[in-house]
């Protein structure tokens, strides 16, 4: 290993380190009496700020897939990765309408996590544990899309010397120890430093390298109309159908992913949720620059010379020979993109199971101590499938999200029906989820194709309908029931009323 190399390396570990300190030093101020309650370990005590909170959101969904699958799409496949600034834009619309309806009754009922919500509305135990395996394997694939990225950037800036497998357990590794000791309050603040990184590096990078290669944004795309015209084509690379569908799923599935909807129950106030939800795409239009940075590829590195695409945005860096205190901090914000989320996933993943499987299904009497210790034990056992999910699947990041979004996107009609159809009732809630989760994996599994549409598509349009017909057949929940989620859920807290 060169002298340059090791100089970057160092500054990469000293980054983790960084990181890694952060997150156990967040926690203990979270600690009361010395000690962690179940309510701080999921949720830090419903008490983050706007600042904070803005952090936690973007860093629970821009990611790897951002910052290494929407380079790797854009180098290779071109304006087919306009999709992710499409789904980006309007995926917090749907957040409008439940956001806060949410935020209202986790205050007023203590809910931590979705299912616990949902299982209530439909009073059905059995949903909370069938919407927990849903999660479990759903969120199983978007921490390998993380592992995955973080072994890229290792692997790729270490110049091959340390392995794939041995780079993703590494970066992992100081995920699962901040994740394990300080919960949700270390992930939040471990999400500022790394969401500042990543902003700052992917600007710096997204204007610099179309200037650098081709002389200019407007010069770059100019070569590759005239070199590579199919990328600037959506149709050429991927079907209009499957284009479209997948803009559907993704926004649709955008604020149904736990990790993400369960930040409704750690801000202050309602003011703060609706604040973080109006400013979210001022985080988001980062992705400009990212896909900028796959474009500028085009022309310069060859196809020929990648393992995958995916590699694309530390192979073409490593062109510019920068120095290698520089090459270290670039390399640092790429692995904070890959971190930023794996912490709140492997965190949400473990505490869904804990809250909305073991302590529904197997044991409903666990102590606060004893569900803490449960769901320490889970993050390992998450981290464990994750790891082999990353390591040893051959999927591209993209291609793994998209094929998780297939399955989350299935909440999107319970959360509809929840809040605004009365009618709606736990059988048709448990048929149609199952019925859209099916057809989804079948269809993914089987690797078949109807008319190119995204199979998360076609399990929508079966769970509504098998939500609808069953809910209509079957006995009406109370009126007095319903009244707490359609009424009361719609009225402002008084403590939020008041400030």
């Amino acid at each position: 290993m060169s002298g340059y190399t090791i100089i970057v390396m160092v500054i990469v570990l000293l980054y983790l380190v960084i990181t890694m300190a952060t997150g156990i030093i967040a926690g203990r101020k979270g600690k009361h009496d010395g000690e962690t309650t179940l309510l701080e370990y999921v949720a830090a005590s419903r008490n983050l700020g706007f600042f904070v909170t803005y952090f936690l959101m973007g860093g629970a969904i821009f990611s790897a897939f951002a910052f290494l699958g929407g380079p790797g799409t854009a180098y290779s496949q071109g304006a087919v990765a306009f999709y992710i600034i499409a789904f980006a834009s309007i995926g917090f619309v749907p957040w409008l309408l439940w956001g806060t309806r949410s935020y209202r009754m986790g205050k007023r009922y203590g809910y931590v996590t979705q299912a616990e919500l949902f299982a209530d509305r439909f009073e059905s135990k059995a949903l909370s544990a069938i919407m927990a395996i849903i999660s479990g394997l759903a969120l199983i694939q978007n921490i390998a899309v993380q592992i995955k990225g973080m072994a890229y950037i290792i692997n790729v800036t270490s110049g091959n010397y340390v392995p794939f497998w041995l780079g993703g357990l590494i970066a992992y590794g100081v995920v699962v120890i901040y994740v394990l000791t300080s919960g949700v309050r270390g992930v939040a603040w471990t999400n500022v430093l790394q969401g500042i990184l990543m902003i700052v590096t992917a600007w710096t990078l997204g204007l610099y390298l179309p200037v650098k290669f081709h002389g200019g944004i407007g010069t770059m795309f100019e070569k590759i109309a005239t070199t590579n015209p199919e990328l600037l084509l959506i149709g050429a690379k991927m079907s209009w159908a499957a284009f479209s569908s997948a803009i559907i799923v993704s926004v649709l599935g955008f604020t149904m992913w736990p990790h993400l909807f369960m930040k409704a129950y750690v801000t202050d106030s309602e003011k703060t949720l609706k604040k973080t939800v109006a400013m979210y795409p001022t985080f988001a239009i980062f992705l400009v620059p990212v896909l900028l940075i796959g474009f500028s590829a085009v022309g310069i590195v060859p196809y020929d010379t990648l393992k995958s695409t995916d590699e694309i945005l530390p192979h073409i860096v490593s062109i510019l020979k920068l120095s290698p205190g520089i090459m270290g901090l670039v390399t640092a914000a790429t692995l904070a993109a890959a971190m930023s989320s794996t912490d709140t996933i492997t965190h949400a993943a473990a505490s869904i199971y804990t809250l909305d499987f073991h302590k529904k299904i197997i044991n409903p009497s666990v102590s606060d101590k004893n569900a803490i210790r449960i769901t320490r034990i889970a993050i390992l056992v998450f981290c464990s499938a994750a790891y082999y999910v990353a390591i040893f699947g051959g999927k591209s990041i993209v291609a793994l999200l998209l094929g998780a979004y297939g399955s989350i996107v299935q909440f999107f009609p319970l959360c509809v029906a929840m809040f605004f159809w009365p009618r709606a009732n736990k059988y048709g809630a448990i048929a149609g989820l199952l019925t859209g989760t099916a057809i989804n994996y079948y269809i993914t599994f089987a690797k078949v194709s109807y008319g190119g549409i995204n199979s998360g598509v076609w399990g929508l349009l079966g769970n509504i309908i098998v939500l609808v017909v069953v809910s209509l057949l079957t006995e009406p929940q109370s009126e007095k029931h319903l009244k707490k989620f359609i009424e009361e859920s719609q009225i402002p807290l008084e403590s939020d009323v008041i400030s």
